[in-house]
């Protein structure tokens, strides 16, 4: 859906990779708005898809290892999203769950992907985000969310982030998913600004950096250490291990 490289799971026993720490650095005029990616950026997303996907296994006839059953749906779920015409995400997840089943052995269930589906707006905020986006909201940004989703799937994340976000654009109000331009496109519109007026700050290389590099529009990218690879042929303006590292690079730009 929303993240397009599978999560990383550290093995038992096998030190996860250490934290990085803020690079680069953002030049240019400053953004009248601050993009965000919405899952694995601002909200924990990894985390709360390991734990619907685990419940959906919980009741199958054979053991099948979550990770494995996320890369198969992920690939399902990616293909659904590039056919035409747009399909919302409810009934992305839908057919991607029955595919991704049906592939490993197991038997599809409707209910499956509601599991998935309804979970998703329950998945809390990464802790340093609400207080990190009111500083940057404090600071004169305005900010707004763009992600691959649907309007009343984010609801309930946007909800949890203190009040502090302007505007929401989903896949949805878009009519594409990420990595499209379509959805950059519309959000811009929405926003009444091109890309040289915004700094986008994402956590996914192959979805919002890969627009980023296609687009030109200037990128933070929140490594938040998962193991995600950076694209080989693009780096971004700046990476930072977290969002409250994120403040740390506008003032470095003298924009704060």
């Amino acid at each position: 859906m929303l993240m397009s490289e599978d999560p990383i799971q550290t093995p038992p026993g096998v030190a996860a990779p250490p934290a990085p720490s803020a690079t680069g650095g953002l030049s240019g005029p400053r953004p009248l708005w601050l993009t965000f990616d919405c899952y694995g950026t601002l909200i924990q997303w990894d985390e709360g898809l390991l734990a619907a996907i685990r419940q959906v296994l919980a009741g199958k006839a054979h053991p099948v290892e979550p990770a494995r059953f996320i890369a198969v749906y992920d690939r399902h779920e990616h293909a659904l999203e590039e056919s035409r015409p747009h399909l919302d995400f409810r009934t992305v997840a839908g057919r991607a769950m029955a595919a991704a089943m049906t592939e490993l052995g197991l038997e599809p269930d409707p209910a499956d992907a509601a599991v998935l589906t309804d979970s998703i707006g329950r998945m809390p905020p990464f802790p340093e985000v609400v207080a990190s986006l009111a500083r940057l909201k404090a600071a004169g940004f305005r900010l707004a969310v763009i992600s691959n989703t649907d309007d009343a799937i984010i609801a309930g994340n946007i909800a949890q982030l203190g009040g502090h976000v302007d505007r929401v654009i989903t896949a949805q109000q878009a009519g594409a998913y990420k990595p499209s331009r379509t959805i950059f496109e519309h959000g811009w519109r929405a926003l009444g600004v091109t890309r040289d007026e915004i700094v986008h700050v994402c956590a996914s290389p192959h979805l919002d950096l890969a627009a980023a590099r296609d687009l030109g529009f200037r990128a933070v990218w929140v490594d938040r250490g998962t193991g995600r690879r950076p694209l080989p042929d693009y780096r971004p303006d700046a990476t930072v291990p977290a969002l409250d590292a994120v403040p740390g690079v506008l003032a470095a730009a003298g924009w704060m």
